[in-house]
């Protein structure tokens, strides 16, 4: 089977590099499905879990809080503004981040401050999400 080459980077790290058969993002306008031979595309991503599928071996899923993801020919790159495997999410600490970003919302003072929450918001509901999906 065609395989297409994945990179995927945040500030930090370099988290993927490999050869895949398919992957799956959550591109803004909705998720995204790329396998070898797609046409160029440039996208902004929004928070949530990209799915890397190699044959014979197991599925890796990568948390993403947002970013851009490039299709070229040959390869795709996810430049992440942050990513963490999903079996590195820190539970605890993104149910205290939605709580925080609930009260945010509920005690709001001005629109630079809901667009902060409701942004720390979506992140850290994405986050659970993810999850509660892996433990299914």
């Amino acid at each position: 089977m065609s395989t297409i080459q994945v990179n995927i980077v945040s500030a930090e790290t370099e988290l993927f590099s490999g050869e895949v058969s398919l992957l799956v993002a959550p591109g803004a306008q909705g998720e995204l499905g790329i396998k070898p031979k797609h046409a160029p595309l440039l996208t902004n991503l929004k928070p949530g879990e990209v799915r890397i599928k190699r044959d014979g071996q197991e599925d890796e899923n990568i948390f993403v809080s947002g970013g851009y993801l490039e299709v070229q020919p040959n390869v795709v790159t996810i430049l992440a503004d942050t990513a963490v495997r999903a079996h590195d999410i820190d539970e605890a600490a993104a149910i205290e981040a939605k709580q925080r970003a609930e009260e945010a919302l509920a005690n709001r003072k001005s629109d630079m401050d809901v667009a902060h929450a409701q942004a720390e918001l979506a992140i850290a509901a994405a986050q659970l999400e993810l999850l509660r999906k892996l433990r299914r």
